[in-house]
Formats: structure tokens, sequence, C-alpha cells
């Protein structure tokens, strides 16, 4: 699963199968933000799930 960009923001998920947890990494013009924190089940987060965070962040965030 690669890296999201939205209007100058980018937004780099990564993801532990074994802890079954996952961040994706916030970052604008190279200088990080902040790491949303997630959870999942099975082998992979559904791409789905991490792009609704990714939408609900903008939302919050008015990007």
């Amino acid at each position: 699963m690669g890296a999201i960009e939205r209007n100058g923001y980018l937004f780099e998920p990564e993801f532990s199968v074994i802890s079954q947890n996952g961040a994706i990494h916030v970052s604008h013009n190279g200088r990080f933000i902040e790491e949303i924190r997630f959870d999942f089940s099975g082998k992979y987060p559904e791409h789905a799930k991490i792009e609704a965070l990714v939408d609900k962040y903008c939302e919050e965030h008015q990007i």
C-alpha cells in the first residue's frame, strides 16, 4: 500500500500484521505533522479504511 497525496500533504501508511495495528504518518512539505493510529484484523488493513481515515483527517483539518 503506497502513500496518498492530498493538497500537498503526504499520508504514508505502515502496519504490523503481528500486532494488528498500524499508523498513517502525515507530513506537509517534508515536515512530519502527526501520526494517525488504527487497528485492523486479517492479513492487511482494508484500503478503504485507510482512505476513510485520510478523508476524515482532511475534513477535520480542512485540507
